[in-house]
């Protein structure tokens, strides 16, 4: 007797919390559609504290989320519902929303999958064929703009790289212009080798030098015969001039 007195007190208990939990779902329900999604998202998560296992409050959560633009936190809601779901029409409706929760988010390869699970439980679902088109065409313009972006990226390396080669050009033909430079200069200041003379127009070699030399002799030996000669006549000359 007593065990079945506890039974009926526990149906009657469930009977109170689903009670609950239903009117915080209607109540989230009436500030959802007057557009007060925060207020609704409150009242929905009331809800799941009196049955956590509402799949109800929690799909109506992830749409007040997804209208207050918390997108990650909708996709949550929405694929942990499709991952527990089992009827095809509701597989159908939480892969469509999670599809445009993560459409919002701009990851346009997930909802791409999102609107073909979609599609694979309601075929005839032409909202989803819809947003599925155009998830593709986001898709496919985030890449095209991608591959520009990698062209430009790998051309502007190239051109840093030509910058730089031309660079390191330049500085190593400065370089050796340097040296060239300063190569030169020591040899400016090196002093005559002894088989060199030095001259303003350049230098003379040692056969040129050795022709001077014996000019000059030369030169010498004629200037002395010619004073020999004076001398001798003098010495011929009287010493008393007439007058």
């Amino acid at each position: 007797m007593k065990l079945i007195i506890f039974i009926l007190l526990a149906n009657s208990a469930i009977q109170a919390y689903s009670q609950a939990e239903r009117k915080y779902i209607r109540k989230g329900n009436s500030e959802y559609e007057d557009g007060r999604y925060q207020q609704a998202e409150i009242e929905y998560r009331k809800a799941l504290e009196k049955d956590p296992q509402s799949s109800e409050a929690d799909y109506n959560l992830g749409n007040a989320l997804y209208r207050q633009k918390q997108y990650d936190a909708a996709a949550t809601k929405y694929n942990t519902l499709a991952g527990k779901g089992k009827d095809s029409e509701y597989l159908n409706r939480y892969y469509y929303n999670l599809g445009n929760a993560l459409f919002e988010n701009q990851k346009y390869q997930e909802s791409v999958e999102a609107f073909k699970s979609a599609l694979r439980n309601d075929s005839r679902d032409m909202d989803a064929k819809h947003n599925l088109q155009m998830a593709l065409k986001m898709l496919n313009e985030n890449k095209q703009q991608q591959n520009q972006k990698d062209q430009q990226k790998n051309k502007d390396q190239q051109s840093q790289s030509q910058q730089n080669k031309d660079q390191q050009n330049k500085d190593q033909g400065n370089k050796n212009q340097q040296e060239k430079n300063q190569q030169q200069g020591e040899n400016n200041n090196e002093e005559p080798q002894p088989d060199q003379m030095q001259g303003s127009k350049g230098q003379i070699t040692r056969e040129d030098a050795e022709r001077i030399l014996q000019a000059l002799e030369n030169d010498e030996k004629n200037v002395m015969k010619k004073v020999l000669e004076q001398k001798e006549h003098i010495q011929q000359v009287p010493l008393d001039k007439n007058w």
